[in-house]
Order: C-alpha cells, then sequence, then structure tokens
C-alpha cells in the first residue's frame, strides 16, 4: 500500500473512527452526512460521540484511537514479582539465583531486570559468599511447580544448574540411561522411570545434602531438563519413590551396570574391599552397632560393603545390609555377583582387604575357586613374638605417590593360617607372608597372599592401593553426604547408597575424559568444571539445545570436550542435541 492510499482507505477501523468523529466534531458536519460518507448509520455515528465524550470526561490519559508508543524497555507491572525478588536478595540470594527461581515461575525476565530493580531498590552489591553460606541458603514460604515431562517449545531461562549438561553426553555415550530405562524401578502415571532416577542423580551430582531439604534445587529448570522434566519432584515424591524400591531392584541394576563396566574394559584384574558404617541418630533398636572410624565410635549403623576398582575408581559393587554374623561372607557374594556376567569377559584375579574383612576359612575359599587375595594377618602376642625373634631384614624400595619411591625393610617367608586347609583332605595349607618393618609403624605390618610368583615389590605396591577405597568412601561421606541418611527405614539407605555409586561413577567417567585431571576427586571435578550457570535456549525448529555457560578459567576445556559429542541425541530430551557456547558475561 502506498502512503496515499492509507490515507484514503477506510478499511483500518480506529483510522475510521477518527476520521468520522474529526469531521462531525471539528468539520461542523451533519450526524446524515458523516455517517453516508464514512459507512456508518446515523444511530451508530451518535452511540460513538457518546463514547467519546465519555471516555474525554472520565480523564484516563489514554487515547482513544490509537495506543501510545514508549520508547525504551517494557515496564513489568507484577507486584508479585517484585515482592519475590526483593525477599530473595534478603535471604542473601544472588541474582542468578533470582533469576533461576524466577523462571521455575514461568516469569519471562531478564538478568537486567533482576539487577536495576535490586539496584533501584537501594540494595548494595552482594558480597561474596562461601560455599557453607550458600549451602545453607533456605528459600521463603512459596509454591513450587508441579513437576511434568517436558514440552518442546521456544523459549529461554536462566538455570543455576548449567554446568550438569556436561554428564548426559556420559550417560548416554555408556549406555546408562539404557540400563536404567530397562531396570526394574518403578515409574509413575506422570513421571517414567528413566526420568525419576536422573532426578536423584541430578541431586547426587550436584551436591545436594539432603533430598528432604526443599532448596533451589526443587525451583531450577535447569535440573528439572536434566531429567526431561520442567522441575524436579519435590522432597516428599522423592521419599514415596524410594520406599517402593526392593534390595531386588537395586542388585539387579548393579549386576546391568557391571556389565556396563566390563564391555567397555573399566575393570581391570583387581578389587579392593571394604566396609563402611552409615550411622543412624534416631532411637532404634533394629540397627546394629557398627564401628564408625569418622566418629571414633560405635553407633547404631548400617554396614556397608564397597568394591573398587583401583585403575578406574569405578565403585563396582555396593550394599549396606550386611550383618555381623554374615559379614564375613561377604567376599564370597562380591565373587558370585562378579561371575554372573558373560562368559570370557571375567578379568577378576586379585581380591584386596584388610585383616578383618573376612576370616581364614574363606581364604580357602578363595584359594580354590583359583582368585588371589592379598590381605593383612591379624597380629597376637604371639605371633609378633616369634617375629622378633628373627632380625634378618632386606632393604627394597617401592614405589609411593607422586612418583616418589620409600626404602622399607622387608622379609619374604612362608607362614600357616589356622583354619587355612584344602576342603577336601582338611590338610593345612601355606600362604606366603611378607613382613614390612620400617614403615612409620612401632608395629612391623604382615601381608599374607595365595600367590607365590608375584614379585615382592609389586605385592606390596598391590596391597598400599587398597587405600584407594578409603578415599573413594572418604568422597561419599564428605561430597556425596553417604552418613547422612534420610530416613530410618533400611530400604531407603540401599536405594541412597546405588544412587551415591552411580554418580561417583559418572564423576569417575566423566574425569577420564578430562586430560591432566583425571586425578581429581569429585567435589574438585565440581567446583572446577560442573559448578556453573547458564543461559539455555529451546527453540522447536532447532535440532539443538544451546547451552550458554558463564565465563570461568576453565570452560575452554569444558566446551572442547563438549564438542565431541554434539551428535548425541537424548530420547528423553525429544531426540536433541546439546550445544555448549561461552556467556558474554561472567
Amino acid at each position: 500500500m502506498e502512503p496515499e492510499e492509507y490515507f484514503k482507505a477506510q478499511e483500518i477501523v480506529n483510522k475510521r473512527r477518527y476520521d468520522a468523529l474529526r469531521d462531525f466534531f471539528a468539520g461542523k458536519r451533519s450526524a446524515q452526512e458523516v455517517a453516508c460518507q464514512h459507512g456508518y448509520t446515523v444511530s451508530s455515528l451518535y452511540s460513538l460521540a457518546r463514547d467519546f465524550r465519555s471516555h474525554l470526561q472520565s480523564g484516563s490519559g489514554d487515547d482513544f484511537f490509537f495506543k501510545d508508543i514508549h520508547s525504551g524497555r517494557k515496564e513489568i507491572k507484577d507486584g508479585d514479582l517484585k515482592d519475590l525478588i526483593i525477599s530473595l536478595r534478603k535471604l542473601n540470594f544472588s541474582t542468578e539465583d533470582i533469576l533461576a527461581i524466577a523462571h521455575s515461575k514461568n516469569y519471562s525476565i531478564s538478568y537486567g531486570y533482576v539487577y536495576r530493580l535490586l539496584k533501584d531498590e537501594g540494595f548494595a552489591r552482594l558480597p561474596r559468599r562461601s560455599s557453607e553460606e550458600k549451602k545453607h541458603l533456605e528459600l521463603p514460604a512459596m509454591k513450587a511447580p508441579i513437576s511434568i515431562t517436558l514440552q518442546v517449545v521456544d523459549e529461554k531461562f536462566h538455570a543455576a544448574g548449567s554446568g550438569l549438561f556436561a554428564f548426559l553426553p556420559v550417560i548416554r555415550s555408556y549406555g546408562i540411561d539404557k540400563a536404567i530405562a530397562s531396570s526394574g524401578y518403578p515409574s509413575t502415571k506422570g513421571i517414567s522411570r528413566l526420568s525419576s532416577i536422573l532426578s536423584f542423580i541430578a541431586l547426587k551430582l550436584s551436591s545436594v545434602k539432603r533430598y528432604s531439604k526443599d532448596d533451589l534445587w526443587c525451583m531450577d529448570r535447569g535440573l528439572g531438563l536434566f531429567a526431561g522434566l520442567n522441575v524436579l519432584p519435590k522432597a516428599a515424591w522423592l521419599s514415596s519413590y524410594s520406599s517402593r524400591v526392593t534390595t531386588e531392584m537395586n542388585t539387579s541394576f548393579l549386576k546391568q551396570l557391571h556389565r556396563i563396566w566390563i564391555a567397555n574394559g573399566l575393570l581391570s584384574d583387581t578389587v579392593n574391599l571394604d566396609f563402611t558404617t552409615i550411622p543412624y541418630w534416631g532411637e532404634v533398636d533394629h540397627l546394629e552397632h557398627s564401628w564408625s572410624g569418622k566418629r571414633g565410635r560405635a553407633l547404631s549403623s548400617m554396614l556397608s560393603v564397597l568394591a573398587q576398582d583401583p585403575d578406574s575408581g569405578i565403585i563396582d559393587y555396593g550394599g549396606c545390609n550386611v550383618l555381623h554374623k554374615k559379614e564375613s561372607a561377604v567376599v564370597l557374594e562380591y565373587l558370585d555377583f562378579y561371575k554372573q556376567t558373560p562368559s570370557g569377559n571375567q578379568t577378576l584375579e586379585y581380591l584386596v582387604f584388610d585383616s578383618k574383612f573376612t576370616n581364614y576359612e574363606n581364604l580357602s575359599k578363595l584359594d580354590e575357586q583359583q582368585i588371589k587375595f592379598i590381605t593383612i594377618r591379624r597380629r597376637g602376642e604371639k605371633i609378633l613374638e616369634q617375629i622378633s625373634k628373627n632380625t634378618h631384614y632386606r632393604a627394597v624400595r617401592v614405589e609411593a605417590c607422586g612418583m616418589k619411591k620409600r626404602s622399607l625393610k622387608v622379609r619374604d617367608e612362608i607362614a600357616s593360617l589356622a583354619g587355612y586347609c584344602d576342603s577336601k583332605t582338611g590338610k593345612s595349607k601355606s600362604v606366603r607372608q611378607i613382613i614390612i618393618a620400617g614403615h612409620g609403624k612401632s608395629k612391623p605390618a604382615l601381608i599374607i597372599t595365595n600367590d607365590f610368583e608375584m614379585p615382592l615389590k609389586k605385592v606390596v605396591r598391590k596391597y598400599c592401593r587398597r587405600w584407594l577405597v578409603e578415599k573413594g568412601i572418604a568422597e561419599q561421606i564428605d561430597f556425596f553426604h553417604l552418613n547422612r541418611v534420610s530416613s530410618s527405614m533400611v530400604i531407603k539407605v540401599d536405594f541412597d547408597l546405588i544412587m551415591t555409586l552411580l554418580a561417583h561413577n559418572i564423576y569417575r567417567l566423566f574425569a577420564s575424559k578430562l586430560e591432566r585431571y583425571g586425578h581429581l576427586c569429585d567435589e574438585k571435578i565440581y567446583e572446577k568444571f560442573i559448578a556453573n550457570n547458564g543461559d539455555i535456549t529451546i527453540d522447536t525448529n532447532d535440532d539443538f539445545i544451546n547451552i550458554e555457560l558463564k565465563k570461568k578459567r576453565d570452560l575452554p576445556l569444558i566446551l572442547d570436550l563438549m564438542k565431541i559429542f554434539e551428535h548425541i541425541q537424548y530420547p528423553w530430551l525429544k531426540n536433541k542435541k546439546i550445544k555448549f557456547l561461552p556467556a558474554a558475561s561472567s
């Protein structure tokens, strides 16, 4: 349309009303004449004139015909949103946290809007907060959105847990998502089995201390998207879900994961075994007392077992239904668990554990199954007296941490153990005993093994690497909060342990992809690479979900790594792919 045609046209309603009333009031023309020219009836023109007079007398300030266009940013007129932002800042939430919470409640606002509003309200810049202060932040009373399956629509939102998406390629490439989907874990009417388990994993990977603390995680759209939902389910749902999980489901899922580790060559010929204590602080009489090294005393607790590969750091097996009377048989139970794999893929040769893990009778059973063991002999007064009579040692240098070596005094000899005998003939069998002195302890250490061919240095080194499983247990306690029991019900603790082990293994798989950083513990990996905010953009016409991570010192390494996995599709994200991009802000 040409400009001249526009001003002559009468199809535009507001323009026609304006022209008619202008001729009627300003042109002083009759109603019949104006109505005929502009296509109105006389009564319609009089009604229009009446409404125009009423509008002018009301003094509203708005134009009767045309909408005023104001330049600049649009002002959001929502008192509830303003009150929400101010209340969150009073509780020391950062602008990024406030933005994530606002997006979870379907407010379409930007970082700049929150920043300007807080500045206009007189709030000073938020001082740097410690990690402990961030962990103890509590939301004001508000109703979080209901969790539903992801609906792909065009949207962009800010998420505090954007860094967690770096784990999705690991979960997908190793087939962990398929193992979850085919497991026996329950599903609900609105949330699938995969999304249910990924909800727990998202919390574990992001270092949420306790499920029962309805904290920022239930408002973060990023955590919800990780699991294929809008937001994660609430604490009540998590508790209800775990109560439906049985020990059989957990064991079956561990077997599926075990096949994945075997198929990808993540389990070597050696497994380190150890116990850990998960204490309970309530008043119960169905739990036994177990020694807690962290607390330095025996506590009402659950005794749990962990089996870790010393090379990859993968924890292959875990269980917390160990009773004191069956404690010595756990090593045989793990051996049965390990052998339930496809033939030809079994690589287990050595089991390494401490002196109290099992008895000598079970050591003979391991020997009959052609499994080598390396453990510590229990030192009684008579044994120490016999050792002291022979002072002949030889000096050896063994490998220590940090590419260093350490000098030890050792003696290699043959010994016999009470109860270590042939099950058929009853004859006593011999073991190899390595006496170690000069290691900084007042009493010598006695390593016993049924491997008579392995070089002495290698035996010592292999047993010393058993301490890796103790280091792994420390990570479970400090980072994954294994000793913070979420319920007195045994079944919930059992399920929580399995989710903890899976989260730990995902961290180890992710760390193996990072050159020069594979030795870092899970907490360091999280702080260095995963703990990051960002903006997430979903476009229905784009195959990718774009994640813009804020500037960070080690961000380039993550961006380079994630480019390798850009071709991967994620079924629980409607077969979308994920692309990581650097944000323009820090």
